[in-house]
């Protein structure tokens, strides 16, 4: 099976070009979701959780504490890095454990915001980065996260590759930059995924 990445900045608007990917049958891993499924369900993974950050890594329901975690991990590196090995395997095995269960599609997409920082890349044949000005970006993701300030958006940015190394480590881009449509974009390299599939299916 083919596996493709899907990356892009914050606010460069990934999931409306994975949606389109989808609604032409293509399945989508988002590594994001599976992540914070993985914390909230894996025995394994909440008991490393709490041993590190505490036991408020988790609310009185049960549910992962986001806010005290990323104000926790977000802003000290070393911690962060606690978090990422704690967090990394185990969306890794869900991963491929996901991949089992869509053996039948041509190629699938991983998207991942930090598909380069946390070397996801490694575990896909093809990256795809979905690109836009950091204005563009910039003006997206507050209009979209009224509770974030312009200053904690700039500082995500800051934690993510440039939008140039992003693109210079990619095989494939689609520009969501308002001046160009995105869907024939999604068409086109659909067609181009599926060509690159057929090639790499065995021959019976």
């Amino acid at each position: 099976m083919l596996k493709i990445g899907i990356t892009g900045g914050i606010g460069s608007g990934k999931s409306i070009v994975c949606r389109c990917f989808q609604l032409l049958g293509v399945p989508v891993y988002d590594s994001d979701a599976r992540a914070k499924w993985v914390m909230n369900c894996d025995p394994e993974l909440r008991e490393g959780l709490i041993a590190t950050f505490g036991d408020e890594t988790f609310d009185a329901q049960g549910q992962l504490n986001r806010p005290y975690l990323a104000q926790k991990a977000f802003h000290d590196k070393e911690e962060l890095t606690k978090l990422n090995v704690l967090v990394h395997p185990q969306v890794r095995k869900d991963f491929f454990r996901w991949l089992e269960n869509h053996s039948d599609a041509p190629y699938i997409l991983k998207e991942a915001a930090l598909m380069f920082e946390s070397n996801a890349y490694t575990q896909v044949d093809h990256v795809l980065t979905v690109s836009a000005p950091v204005v563009l970006r910039q003006r997206r993701t507050l209009a979209r996260d009224t509770q974030r300030t312009a200053q904690e958006v700039e500082a995500i940015m800051h934690k993510q590759l440039s939008e140039e190394e992003r693109l210079q480590r990619s095989q494939f881009v689609i520009y969501n930059d308002d001046q160009q449509l995105v869907l024939p974009q999604v068409i086109q390299l659909h067609q181009t995924f599926l060509a690159l599939a057929s090639e790499a299916k065995p021959v019976q």
